[in-house]
């Protein structure tokens, strides 16, 4: 979860070209925008390793920082102006919670109308319900204490999984796993050695929620005190995450009630 070490109500929309416009009568289509929260429920070089994600995927975000120091704090307003946001890797899920749990309501009705959500590490945990935002259909857990979990250490290091059928290997520091219903209807996109889920996506209302264990926004500065990833430092599985949470339903702007 934190790097320690290192620092509406939608009425019918018409198709025109193959492309979605919205009638008269239903809320516009967002623009490409992100919000990536910055605060004290982030660790230092989390939220812009995610912001420099999103600006490098194949159909590329115009990223904006939001939190309690940030121009833009986050609020309903600054969440119905964009099509996505981004919860980054942090400190443990209790404090992170004592921040987020304030917006929890309008991240729960913004992604129920039409949001896109992407959780990274801690993230993924706010996820969950206990405590969380409650957007997936099932709840998490920490990897390290499951079963037959090899990462014995809450420090940072680096996890195998199976993404999409490929062995690759990711930074990791104390993420979780999913624990899903089992008839939810989701994508699961990764998981451990062990069999549990560590990437999934999943819909919400309208919205969609992409969730991941690990780090796959992790850059070169992440691998210290000899730390290294023998797949290179790539970014694939990240635009992978982005790509799958980006091919749902029209993105509707929500348009917050008075």
């Amino acid at each position: 979860m934190n790097r320690r070490t290192f620092l509406v109500s939608a009425a019918a929309l018409i198709t025109i070209g193959g492309t979605v416009v919205a009638s008269a009568d239903s809320t516009r289509i967002r623009p490409r925008r992100a919000l990536v929260y910055r605060g004290p429920a982030s660790s230092p070089g989390c939220p812009e390793a995610v912001g420099r994600l999103l600006e490098s995927s194949s159909d590329p975000y115009d990223v904006t920082f939001c939190g309690p120091d940030e121009d833009v704090p986050l609020t309903t307003a600054a969440l119905a102006s964009a099509s996505l946001y981004a919860q980054p890797g942090g400190g443990e899920l209790s404090a992170a919670w004592v921040h987020m749990e304030q917006h929890a309501e309008s991240i729960r009705e913004w992604v129920r109308t039409g949001g896109h959500y992407l959780g990274f590490c801690l993230g993924g945990y706010l996820a969950g319900a206990t405590p969380g935002f409650g957007l997936l259909p099932g709840d998490t857990a920490r990897y390290i204490s499951s079963r037959k979990s090899e990462i014995d250490t809450t420090g940072n290091t680096i996890v195998n999984v199976t993404w999409r059928e490929e062995e690759r290997t990711m930074f990791f520091q104390d993420g979780p796993i999913f624990v899903l219903r089992d008839d939810a209807p989701v994508e699961v996109l990764a998981r451990y050695r062990n069999g549990k889920v560590a990437a999934v996506v999943s819909d919400f209302g309208l919205g969609r929620v992409g969730v991941v264990g690990p780090h796959p926004e992790a850059e070169r500065s992440w691998y210290t005190r000899g730390l290294t990833n023998p797949d290179g430092i790539r970014f694939d599985l990240g635009h992978d995450l982005i790509d799958t949470v980006r091919r749902g339903a029209p993105e509707k702007l929500w348009t917050p009630s008075p």
